[in-house]
């Protein structure tokens, strides 16, 4: 009857991150005007940054070309070989989205900050992209435009 019980409680689940700590950083906002230049050709995507799109069941309606997609629960565990790979890449921008950049995003910037001060490396940096793919889907056709899979009836709603 206890197994019954738990199975049936009417205690909220605890989201996925609170196995987690709380970042203790708090992540730059990267404006989507300043991303939109440098995915137009003021910077290199995968040279000089990275864009990591962390939605999960609310991924629909496209992502920004070129993006990294990864599940955000999947981040945290792996902060040190997600380290290795962007330092050893040379990359110095690593810009975080999720639906509004609001939760997922900034928590998992926030993290990303966090492992980049106790490794000591102060040439890379965390980012979130302001608004998240909302905002960009929102800003008009020259932001879709650099969407992958874009689906305009997604974002109308």
């Amino acid at each position: 009857m206890a197994a019954l019980s738990a199975i049936t409680s009417d205690e909220p689940a605890r989201p996925w991150h609170a196995a987690y700590p709380t970042p203790l950083s708090q992540a730059a906002a990267l404006p989507r005007q300043e991303l939109l230049q440098w995915l137009e050709g003021a910077k290199v995507n995968g040279k000089d940054f990275v864009l990591v799109d962390l939605r999960r069941d609310d991924y629909k309606g496209g992502t920004i070309r070129g993006s990294l997609n990864l599940p955000a629960q999947s981040l945290y565990p792996t902060l040190s070989a997600f380290y290795d790979l962007v330092s050893s890449s040379g990359v110095k921008n690593v810009v975080f989205y999720c639906g509004s950049c609001g939760g997922r995003g900034t928590r998992s910037a926030g993290w990303f900050a966090d492992h980049l001060q106790e490794v000591g490396d102060s040439s890379i940096q965390s980012m979130i992209l302001e608004g998240g793919i909302k905002g960009w889907a929102a800003a008009g056709p020259e932001y879709t435009a650099l969407m992958d899979e874009f689906d305009a009836s997604v974002w109308k709603k």
